[in-house]
């Protein structure tokens, strides 16, 4: 192994754990609040993610020589945030996690489960999340009408670096955040105290409630949101830079490590997209062979970044909201502009994408099952009707 190791593969497995952590911890935070996690519970699922993904993104790329990228479920946490506090609370939806993580490993064991998510038809899965996600890239508009002082300066940031440099977008708007938060915000005195006393993380397990309300509402759409936004984007990233992994041992080793994951109150473990493209790329070593090794600095970069969780938690609280908000909004514009677009490419299939991105961007629960559910049934109601129409 020591024989692969470039500095080429080094900084790029630093890059990926940055980028990782920094362009998506707040829609996990936004997520896990949204259905009543206290913010000691957050930061302990942050802190549990973190380590869990640096674990798993250290064994997989030894066990199988590849890169592969582990990440957590930003989609999944963004449909969270849609649906928000369910029936029997932060614990109910705890044991909705531990059931999608055990859908996840079931895909894996149980081959007709995998091959039932990929027959979901692309365009409603995509109009799905983008209609999850919706909601969600409003906040940095939002942040600008409740302060143009405080939300401007994000925003600007953003889109400047962006056209720039799209990968250090998000990071440079945090890194405003930063700055308007220290320069705009009354803090309190003893800040830097407060962020000291938060350096040591704590994990808390939050036991786990089942029901059917919290299997339907939310299980099964974050388990359809990370296979189909993650896992299988994932598996075809490798694939297409001439890796072939075998789909059933990465989605078992997933699943078992978000199912640990959900036990500290954390959305699911799943194979990354994003940085897997940065890790399985020629930017990462000329020779694929050695590319293994930025994933496995990434593993190593997410557990230590995970042990600041507490503090970055700490930080945070500080701040509007609102604010925070819009960081997490201008990180899912590029994952919305994307699913819409795939969403709305093929006219065949515009209509139902249509009524799938409606009903699920509504938010409103039928039956007490969250809109992303009923707006992936309505819209495949809507490609079948027109199905038969067509061949009458």
């Amino acid at each position: 192994m020591l024989k692969d190791f470039s500095i080429q593969a080094f900084i790029m497995g630093l890059l990926v754990a940055f980028v990782g952590f920094v362009s998506s911890f707040a829609v996990i935070m936004q997520g896990l609040t949204a259905m009543g996690a206290r913010p000691e519970e957050v930061a302990s699922a942050l802190l549990a993610l973190s380590l869990l993904m640096g674990v798993l993104g250290i064994i997989l790329p030894i066990w199988k020589r590849m890169p592969i990228s582990i990440a957590w479920s930003t989609p999944g946490a963004a449909l969270l945030t849609s649906i928000g506090v369910i029936e029997g609370g932060f614990p109910a939806a705890v044991g909705a996690f531990v059931m999608a993580a055990g859908l996840i490993v079931l895909a894996g064991l149980f081959s007709p489960l995998g091959k039932a998510v990929r027959m979901i038809p692309a365009p409603l899965a995509n109009a799905m999340l983008a209609g999850i996600l919706v909601n969600l890239c409003l906040a940095p508009v939002k942040a600008i009408a409740f302060n143009p002082v405080l939300g401007l300066p994000i925003v600007a940031t953003w889109m400047i670096v962006v056209i720039w440099k799209r990968l250090w977008a998000v990071p440079a708007a945090l890194l405003a955040f930063v700055a308007v938060l220290v320069f705009g915000v009354d803090l309190p005195p003893d800040v830097f105290a407060r962020l000291g006393g938060a350096i040591h993380p704590d994990l808390i397990v939050v036991p786990p409630v089942f029901g059917l309300h919290a299997f339907i509402s939310v299980a099964v759409p974050l388990f359809i949101v990370t296979m189909a936004s993650q896992n299988i984007p994932g598996i075809a990233i490798l694939k297409v830079n001439g890796y072939e992994p075998a789909p059933s041992h990465l989605f078992v080793s997933t699943g078992l490590f978000s199912a640990v994951a959900a036990l500290f109150g954390a959305v699911p473990v799943n194979l990354a997209a994003i940085t897997a493209a940065m890790c399985a790329g020629e930017e990462s070593h000329a020779d694929p062979k050695r590319r293994y090794w930025s994933a496995l600095i990434g593993g190593i970069g997410y557990i230590l970044l995970g042990l600041l969780a507490s503090a970055i938690i700490a930080f945070v609280a500080l701040s509007p909201p609102i604010l925070l908000q819009a960081v997490a909004g201008l990180a899912l514009i590029g994952a919305f502009s994307n699913s819409a677009q795939a969403a709305f490419r093929d006219a065949e299939t515009r209509e139902a994408s249509a009524i799938t991105f409606l009903v699920t961007a509504s938010g409103l629960a039928f039956a007490g099952v969250s809109g992303a559910f009923w707006g992936l049934i309505a819209g495949a109601v809507m490609l079948g009707l027109k199905r038969v129409a067509t061949k009458g």
